[in-house]
């Protein structure tokens, strides 16, 4: 059976009561469209059991990518007023603006080699990727597709920060016959259900049902072999 979910957003308590409903199984393959970390606890935690488990596949998401901008990667100047410490400020206060104070915080709290692990695992995420179940293709994004970068580059830099921030998932150029699935923007930007369900349009589906949130946010899994849904009852 192949899953997906996505914008898990540190609530490991929401996370392991659909892995108990999905009962997922070392045949079967989870795909997580990124967005582990911020908001609650233990995204950390579950990025590293994630880590452990061959089954499971992530993309790279806009909270990965943040903390990884602010803590890990080389800071790149680009006015000549500005300093490294001033532009790693600035990041660090765009993640905490999203939620990364509390993720930031366990980090603190773990050794040097094992945030070095998780560092280097988040670093080489994909950012799309290609699935095929039952003949129907599928292509997993966070926010934006990474080959529409090129036709949709006046807001972004570079096809990464295109990919894991681009809010306009719905309307990606897409072949007719591929399914886009993402993550990054809750379903209640394009419906008013409440607790917060999966949205679907022609060849689009959107399963970020605002977990990273109190009620009516909860955690959405697809199970693409036959499009059932699973969700978070806490």
């Amino acid at each position: 059976m192949t899953y997906v979910m996505s914008d898990i957003h540190g609530n490991q308590a929401r996370f392991e009561d659909v892995m108990r409903k999905i009962n997922l199984q070392p045949e079967d393959t989870l795909y997580i469209l990124g967005d582990v970390i911020d908001r609650f606890p233990d995204g950390i935690k579950m990025i590293r059991q994630f880590m452990k488990m061959p089954n499971v596949k992530m993309l790279l998401g806009n909270h990965e990518h943040m903390m990884l901008e602010a803590l890990y990667y080389p800071i790149v100047v680009k006015k000549p007023w500005d300093n490294e410490d001033y532009v790693r400020q600035d990041k660090l206060k765009l993640w905490y603006y999203n939620g990364g104070d509390i993720t930031h915080y366990y980090l603190k709290h773990i050794r040097k080699a094992i945030r070095q692990e998780v560092f280097e695992f988040l670093s080489n995420l994909p950012l799309n990727i290609y699935v095929e179940v039952n003949g129907q293709k599928y292509l997993l994004i966070h926010g934006g597709v990474e080959a529409n970068f090129e036709q949709n580059n006046y807001k972004h830099d570079d096809k990464v920060t295109y990919a894991v921030w681009s809010r306009q998932s719905r309307h990606e150029v897409i072949p007719d016959d591929t399914i886009l699935i993402f993550g990054h923007t809750p379903t209640n930007h394009f419906q008013n259900d409440e607790p917060l369900k999966l949205w679907k349009n022609e060849n689009y589906i959107g399963i970020d049902c605002g977990c990273g949130y109190d009620s009516p946010g909860r955690l959405c899994c697809l199970r693409l072999d036959d499009m059932q849904e699973f969700y978070s009852d806490l």
